[in-house]
């Protein structure tokens, strides 16, 4: 399923975790992965040394990426890796659509130090502008990193949005052989009054129930033995977290645009709230236009 994957890579101790998740899923597919260390052009690291210009990050770069394929060289996997130039997020997106990766992986955050492009806020504008799906890692001591998934959690809305996630995700549970949670969640909260005098209860959870029935008949068309269907109500991303916990959830696989109308948990502030805030690693899909 993955042949490509790119990791951008920063030596912190949260691009090493991911590195180690990054490094079981490419033995698993068999994949190849590329190091990238992106040299921040936005920060002055440009010097002098005996006459001759030195881009002391792009230095640094080559010591780290340098370090992560000796890590991927006893792990047993595939690799390459590159040092470039540029506005970290857009050079990140950039590299990941130009050469065809199939998969970027990234934690939500790295070092503070001289190297810092791997912070929250730059991750989360790669899950916003890629059309590459992106595998996140939240860092923190409550993540759990488990592979190969068993069970995955594919939150839906019935929008396009949610019908590219699940055309990522469905193939993956299939191939993993594991079980997928389908969720829509009817979020009241999020309606204003004008809306919620047009639209009934009973409307709001069939367009929920639809997206779920949705869901799960696409599953079926791809082979996945196992799924679950979730229709619950509350604010989607306490929802979505709060299914995560009781199922058990591995991974989550969702889009990062959705619908407007009476559910939006695909809207892209709940799959950035997502990114940030789930205990298990999140690949997003993107629209890709």
């Amino acid at each position: 399923m993955y042949d490509e994957i790119l990791l951008p890579f920063d030596g912190s101790d949260g691009a090493a975790e991911a590195l180690h998740h990054a490094a079981e899923v490419a033995h698993w597919a068999d994949a190849t992965i590329t190091l990238l260390f992106v040299a921040d052009t936005t920060r002055d690291s440009v010097s002098v040394v005996e006459s001759t210009v030195v881009d002391s990050l792009v230095q640094e770069g080559e010591a780290v990426v340098e370090d992560g394929e000796k890590t991927l060289e006893t792990l047993g996997v595939a690799h390459n890796s590159d040092v470039v130039q540029g506005n970290p997020a857009p050079t990140v997106v950039d590299y990941a659509e130009r050469y065809d990766y199939d998969l970027v992986v990234m934690p939500t955050h790295g070092r503070e130090g001289v190297s810092r492009y791997l912070v929250g806020s730059v991750t989360e504008k790669v899950v916003r502008l890629s059309s590459v799906p992106v595998l996140t890692v939240r860092m923190q001591p409550d993540e759990r990193l488990a592979f190969p998934y068993e069970d995955v959690l594919i939150p839906t809305d019935g929008s396009d949005g949610a019908a590219r996630a699940a055309e990522h995700g469905l193939p993956l549970a299939a191939a993993l052989d594991a079980t997928v949670h389908a969720l829509s969640v009817v979020d009241d909260t999020a309606l204003g009054p004008d809306v919620r005098s047009t639209v009934s209860e009973t409307e709001r959870e069939q367009v929920a129930t639809d997206a779920v029935d949705d869901l799960a008949s696409r599953a079926e068309t791809h082979g996945v033995a196992n799924v679950v269907r979730h229709v619950e109500r509350g604010s989607p991303i306490e929802v979505l977290l709060d299914t995560v916990e009781s199922t058990d959830a591995d991974a989550v696989v969702m889009g990062t645009t959705g619908r407007r109308g009476t559910d939006r948990i695909l809207l892209g502030s709940v799959a950035e709230k997502t990114v940030r805030s789930a205990p298990v690693p999140v690949i997003t899909v993107g629209g890709g236009e």
